[in-house]
């Protein structure tokens, strides 16, 4: 039998990727660059034009609120993350940032990533990263402990960023489009989370929050809230269609990717137990590049 493999010390690099949130972070990069691209091609009859280096700023002025928000949304929780196994190792809970040094990291890319935006970007763009940030330290971090419906605000800061790349790329913040990308992002997120919580429920229960797969031991009631969003998942992509955002591409292709995650969120229910639960998940995670792309290709222009 070979060696069992160490886990490696926590390093510097290491803490700041995890006080940032980098990884989960990806996802608003991801969903930043498609509101810009859409946008982009929105604006110019159907072709991919785009500014590179707008969308470079963009980008970085989006990602730099986002890490600080992260920075800030675990100053809130250190006491609730020292309690969950899964987070107990992040660099607050085990002590190895001091708080003022974490709210310092997170003030700075925070403070930098607004203003970069508003500088080199546009103030609408700002607005929204600004909006973002308020929606999820001031109002979902505190609502984790009071209130289920904690899941419904944290889904607003993370359908904003496709909006802000919209917004960055010179379309109207208050267009159809552009709220049809935040209703992409934000029914997306239901599921995905949904399953997240059950899979965690018993650490969640411990940590003091309050979420909608608390005492939810069948799985059922979670299985319930996950098809309902589901449906409304599969129903972007005739809506879509009849409002003339897309072709039949998104239309057909996106409604097949949003019934089969209904389907896997009936199996959920009908199981009740951590593999049809987990499958959940890894399918949110296989629906999001899916379903973007197929509405990438299928985008209609301005004059369309």
């Amino acid at each position: 039998m070979g060696r069992k493999k160490k886990n490696k010390p926590p390093t510097l690099r290491s803490d700041l990727a995890i006080l940032t949130k980098l990884n989960l972070n990806t996802f608003v990069v991801l969903t930043n660059f498609f509101g810009f691209l859409l946008g982009s091609r929105y604006l110019h009859d159907g072709d991919w034009i785009f500014d590179g280096w707008l969308l470079f700023h963009t980008i970085l002025g989006t990602a730099c609120t986002a890490f600080g928000s992260a920075a800030f949304n675990q100053l809130m929780e250190i006491e609730e993350d020292a309690r969950m196994e899964r987070t107990a190792d992040r660099p607050l809970p085990a002590r190895r940032m001091i708080p003022v040094n974490a709210f310092g990291i997170g003030w700075a890319l925070a403070a930098f990533g607004i203003i970069h935006l508003a500088i080199k970007v546009n103030p609408s763009s700002a607005y929204l990263a600004a909006a973002a940030l308020g929606t999820y330290v001031f109002l979902y971090t505190p609502l984790k402990r009071t209130s289920s419906t904690n899941t419904l605000m944290g889904g607003i800061p993370g359908a904003i960023p496709p909006m802000i790349g919209w917004a960055a790329a010179g379309g109207n913040v208050f267009d159809e489009r552009s709220w049809f990308l935040f209703a992409v992002l934000f029914l997306w997120q239901m599921p995905h989370f949904i399953a997240i919580n059950w899979l965690c429920r018993e650490e969640y229960e411990d940590a003091g929050y309050v979420m909608w797969a608390n005492g939810d031991v069948s799985g059922k009631f979670s299985s319930r809230l996950s098809v309902l969003f589901s449906w409304a998942i599969a129903a972007l992509g005739p809506f879509a269609y009849l409002r003339g955002y897309c072709d039949l591409t998104f239309a057909i292709g996106g409604t097949l990717a949003g019934i089969y995650m209904v389907i896997l969120a009936m199996k959920f229910g009908k199981a009740g137990d951590r593999p049809a639960a987990r499958k959940l998940f890894l399918y949110t995670l296989l629906y999001l590049p899916i379903g973007l792309t197929l509405l990438a290709v299928s985008w209609n222009s301005l004059t369309q």
